[in-house]
Order: structure tokens, then C-alpha cells, then sequence
């Protein structure tokens, strides 16, 4: 049962219109058609085709984006397109033909190391899933076939994966010298053979979707709201280049304590214990006076 989501995104040119998708719909490859002939071979593009006002087609891994002719407004037909392409992905309507579509594309990982000496950044120049996924154990990455793959290497201690990276804590056996290649080329491998980093329920059964984010946020007192907004705009780029995330957990306005999960490489990060303590406490002191006393942190 195909539970293909679309939500509508605006751009920065008027004149398009993103529709971005809960899961992938190609295998990392992108494709720009000028007009139906050139769209030949995809059935979904050649369907907006025959939309008078569609002027460009571009189909990436995860979202589909419209020009329009100037016969027309977004706001008129946005909705309505986005349900259309909803309604062709759930009934299982090809988005690009597979022998059209070139078996395998270029790809490159590079290995980057994190302030966590137990995690190691494995980063890729494709965009491999559309939100964070962190997995600790075998059991709990059935909804991932990398994940599962990697817990098969003995070394492997937990696998957590964002946009274009996954990072790997190892167990103390190894040496990230030793088996730093190996991972590498497997990860690398695995993408460029098309494969599924997740499964395409993963959004949905791990409560990462868009809606189900929004929801989550929507219930939260006006303080959390504070708290998760600074967290997204000024904590989380930075622990994302060292290959972790942090998640807000709760909020007591009581006690004014902050419970966060540390991800990736930050969780059992020497250091992450001092970042909490000096920046991020500090920075939610000063940003939200009389609102926190004190921020704790959780392992992922």
C-alpha cells in the first residue's frame, strides 16, 4: 500500500512551485523536462503536461517542481496539482521509466571525523533520506535496510542518518583507522546501487512526517515552543556538521529544567556534557530570562 504525501512549498521565483514528497520517488537522480516530448520517458511528468499552464517539469528523489506560464496563479491550482500527483503515486503511477532511467549514478562519500572519537561522519554529495533516523540496535532498524546491513559489521554500535550523512559509533575493538575504508566504500556502494536507505513507511511509523511533526509541536505549551524554535535555529546546524542532533524532550514550568536527547555523534560525547552546560544552558537563560534553570540531557 503505497501512502505517498505531498505538501505544497513555495520558492523564492514565483513562478515555481515546489511539491515535496514524505518519501523518495527515483533512485537520487534528477530530471528536468522542457515539455512533453522531452518527457517521454516519465508518465508522471508527461500527466502535468497536459496541464495547459505547466510551462517546466523538474522530478529530483524527493519532490516534484512546476513552472507555470503566466495563464495562471499558484494560488488557484497549487492545491489541486498537489493532489493530483498524491493520487497518481498512491495508485502506483511510474514516475521516471527504469530503463530509461540510468542504472546508477556517480556517488562519492567522504569520512569526516566528529568531536565524539567513537563516531565517525560518513557524508555523501546525494541527499539519502528526507529526515533524521537514529537506530541503537538491530531490532530497531528493521525500518532501515542500510542501518540493518551495518549492524551485520561487529564494530558497529549505533547508526544515525540525516539528510546526506550517517554517522556510525563504534564499539572499542576497532580502530577507525582499520576499518574506515571498508565502511566507506560500503556506504558509498549501497547508495549508488540504488537501494533503499529506509523503507518508504519509515516517515510514517517513526512519526517523522511533516503533519505529524507539526502536530507534535502544536501541542506543546507556548515556553516549549520558545525552546524548540531556539534549539532549530541556533543548536542544531551546528551539531549537524559534527554529525549529531539534538531533540527536545520536556519542558517543566515548575522546576524550569529542559530535557533534551543527544543523537549521533553527541550522544556519550565527551565533550557534549560542556556544550550543554556552557552554550545551550546559557543560551536559553539568556534568551528566555526567569524561564530555565537548568537543561539535561539524555543518551540517544
Amino acid at each position: 500500500m503505497n501512502n505517498f504525501k505531498v505538501s505544497v512549498q513555495e520558492t523564492s521565483n514565483n513562478a515555481i512551485v515546489k511539491f515535496e514528497l514524505n518519501q523518495f520517488i527515483t533512485k537520487h537522480q534528477s530530471f528536468e523536462f522542457n515539455n512533453i516530448d522531452e518527457a517521454k520517458a516519465s508518465p508522471l511528468a508527461q500527466q502535468l503536461f497536459y496541464l495547459p499552464f505547466v510551462k517546466k517539469v523538474y522530478i529530483t528523489s524527493n519532490f516534484v517542481a512546476v513552472e507555470r506560464f503566466n495563464i495562471v496563479e499558484w494560488d488557484d491550482v497549487k492545491d489541486e496539482m498537489a493532489e493530483q500527483i498524491e493520487t497518481y503515486l498512491n495508485d502506483g503511477g511510474v514516475v521516471v521509466e527504469e530503463s530509461n532511467a540510468p542504472k546508477k549514478i556517480p556517488v562519492t562519500v567522504y569520512a569526516e571525523s566528529t568531536p565524539n572519537p567513537s563516531v565517525m561522519k560518513f557524508v555523501a554529495n546525494k541527499k539519502i533520506v528526507t529526515t533524521l533516523f537514529e537506530f541503537t540496535s538491530i531490532d530497531d532498524a528493521k525500518l532501515s535496510p542500510l542501518a540493518t546491513e551495518l549492524f551485520h559489521f561487529p564494530f558497529v554500535k549505533s547508526v544515525f542518518i540525516d539528510e546526506n550523512y550517517v554517522s556510525i559509533t563504534k564499539y572499542d575493538m576497532a580502530e577507525w583507522q582499520d576499518i574506515n575504508i571498508e565502511l566507506r566504500e560500503f556506504i558509498r556502494s549501497y547508495i549508488e546501487n540504488g537501494k533503499d536507505v529506509v523503507l518508504p513507511e519509515a516517515v510514517e511509523s517513526l512519526k517523522k512526517s511533516t503533519e505529524q511533526l507539526d502536530s507534535q509541536f502544536e501541542n506543546l505549551d507556548d515556553t516549549s515552543k520558545e525552546i524548540v524554535n531556539i534549539l532549530e535555529e541556533y543548536v542544531k546546524p551546528a551539531v549537524a556538521s559534527d554529525g549529531g542532533n539534538i531533540q527536545f524532550i520536556s519542558y517543566d514550568a515548575e522546576s524550569k529544567n529542559v530535557s533534551v536527547m543527544l543523537q549521533g555523534a553527541c550522544s556519550g560525547c565527551p565533550s557534549s556534557t560542556y556544550t550543554l552546560k556552557s552554550g545551550i544552558e546559557n543560551m536559553l537563560k539568556q534568551m528566555l530570562p526567569g524561564k530555565v534553570n537548568m537543561v539535561e540531557a539524555i543518551n540517544g
